[in-house]
């Protein structure tokens, strides 16, 4: 199908804290757009604080599709989130609307523009913990939680085989799939809409930086530690291993209620883990084709976002 007579579709994609959910929920408000949320932490119901979701006021004005969809202790992988984006995509286009995708979590704008045609990157923050798990439990046992979620690739590996056994359980945790799946299903279709894809994208990191400490803060004032007991104390089986409990934040916060250490050093561990993600996502964001980049910072942004909207939507 020739690009100019496909549907229109809208990326609206960031690092946290960039203004993404004030700035959907304005476009929203302006243009016939509907909102599908594109957040791994904000598919979880009872994770308010910490995954700064918009609040229920600001959802009634704008609602966002796929925002409290699964319990904390269920898993939502990449392929779900395309199977669901797809969905909802294709009843906002048979409405007349445009649909208008909005989060940062950069695997799932990948997935739904290009399928599952390729593995998952590497990701260093998941390794990293596979590793620090390996530590303490060792090769063989990882290879023994591989075999509970991937047995062909577990069947496959000798118990020693690190290298391996890392990259298979890295894929599972990222995708929620195991790599066997991904290679049995592997899905190339190429998104069938006319897709305009912006980037709020900070002049200044620096200024990020502090928006990303003073939201921690705010989070802090807000009970977020009380939100992260209440949930342990609801759902037994929740651990830092849990995957709604690896979003920024959380995993600090269980630390803290453990004992590991002080408040002072939760609001510090707090903000370098998101200033970091948002460094992840910045740098996915670079790697992006056919970006249209905004400033994050600029006080005309909204008027800007508009104005580049509109344009696409009369399809110049």
């Amino acid at each position: 199908m020739n690009q100019t007579t496909l549907p229109p579709a809208i990326f609206l994609m960031g690092p946290t804290a960039s203004g993404k959910t004030d700035l959907a929920a304005y476009l929203y408000k302006n243009l016939p757009v509907e909102l599908i949320s594109v957040d791994s932490a904000l598919v979880y119901q009872e994770m308010n604080i910490g995954t700064a979701k918009p609040n229920a006021a600001l959802l009634a004005e704008a609602p966002h599709a796929l925002i409290d969809i699964i319990s904390p202790t269920a898993v939502y992988s990449a392929a779900q989130f395309r199977n669901d984006a797809l969905r909802l995509m294709a009843d906002i286009t048979s409405r007349g609307k445009i649909p208008l995708l909005v989060g940062g979590t950069m695997l799932y704008f990948k997935a739904l523009e290009n399928g599952f045609s390729q593995l998952p990157e590497a990701d260093a923050e998941v390794r990293h913990m596979i590793e620090e798990e390996a530590s303490k439990v060792g090769w063989p046992a990882m290879h023994a939680k591989l075999a509970l979620v991937d047995p062909e690739s577990a069947a496959r590996l000798q118990p020693n085989d690190v290298q391996r056994i890392e990259r298979a359980l890295e894929v599972y945790r990222i995708t929620g799939q195991s790599m066997t799946s991904l290679h049995q299903a592997t899905s190339g279709d190429t998104l069938p809409y006319r897709l305009l894809k912006l980037a709020l994208v900070p002049s200044d990191r620096k200024v990020l930086h502090e928006r990303i400490a003073v939201r921690f803060d705010h989070m802090l004032a807000d009970g977020f530690v009380n939100e992260v007991k209440a949930l342990v104390k609801k759902y037994p089986a929740l651990t830092s291993d849990s995957t709604s409990m690896r979003c920024v934040g959380y995993r600090q916060a269980l630390e803290y209620l453990a004992g590991a250490y002080q408040e002072s050093e939760l609001r510090d561990r707090g903000i370098f883990a998101t200033r970091q993600l948002a460094k992840r996502q910045l740098t996915w964001l670079r790697g992006m084709e056919d970006l249209q980049q905004i400033d994050c910072l600029s006080a005309e942004m909204h008027q800007d976002v508009f104005n580049i909207v509109s344009a696409f939507i009369k399809g110049q």
